[in-house]
């Protein structure tokens, strides 16, 4: 009977020192899981924290970057034409007319700041098919008449150089005739242009900004120049 109640209370010691190691076990890992969500919770703010200043830093800069802004952008200017020149448009081919307008849409509100040169190749760009221009009549270089991507364009040009010719201090630099007649001008006030070779430049010397307005209709292309003040 001595000898069963020792084992019954060496059995019962056994039991709580296991329960005791159990309940330790439980408390170090509970403790480490409440420290682990809590770094990842504080990790998780800092990265949100910071990338919160980053985005307020960004766009303060962007407001006070057009609160300062840059005039020409920001306040109208007030617009004093200066010059005017229409030409007729004779082929009424569609493919032709379609590139009279991409070409005039690319040019209008082109802004010409005092003291630069305009390059009228380099303003309007290429002649692609990926940017909608089609075939359509020019000249080559022996004035024979062909198809070719933006056909058209150089009655954009000299309408622009004839505008150009009618006000003062816009000195042409670079100019072409074509290599035969055009029936929109008369001889010798006609401007080719072929991106890589062929461009009209002027250099703004009037002392003040020049905006170009280009418009076309079925029967008309007009090129206005405006003054900023």
């Amino acid at each position: 009977m001595v000898i069963n109640l020792k084992k019954n209370k060496l059995w019962i010691i056994l039991i709580i020192l296991i329960l005791i190691a159990i309940g330790i076990a439980i408390y170090f890992f509970t403790n480490h899981k409440n420290d682990e969500n809590k770094f990842k919770q504080e990790d998780y703010t800092s990265s949100k924290t910071s990338t919160n200043e980053n985005h307020n830093t960004e766009t303060e800069k962007a407001k006070l970057e057009i609160s300062q802004g840059d005039t020409t952008n920001n306040v109208p200017r007030k617009e004093e034409l200066l010059s005017s020149f229409s030409t007729k448009i004779y082929n009424k081919e569609s493919s032709r007319q379609n590139n009279v307008t991409i070409t005039c849409s690319t040019l209008n509100d082109t802004l010409v700041p005092n003291g630069s040169t305009f390059s009228f190749c380099n303003t309007v760009g290429q002649a692609t098919t990926q940017r909608g221009y089609q075939k359509a009549d020019i000249f080559d270089k022996n004035g024979n008449k062909q198809k070719g991507l933006g056909g058209g364009n150089c009655q954009v040009s000299t309408t622009l150089y004839n505008a150009v010719l009618n006000t003062s201090n816009l000195n042409v630099t670079e100019r072409h005739e074509h290599s035969n007649k055009v029936p929109y001008i008369q001889t010798g006030k006609d401007a080719a242009v072929a991106y890589g070779s062929y461009d009209l430049k002027f250099v703004n010397n009037t002392g003040f900004d020049i905006k170009i307005k280009a418009t076309n209709t079925v029967d008309n292309i007009t090129i206005d120049l405006y003054k900023l003040i």
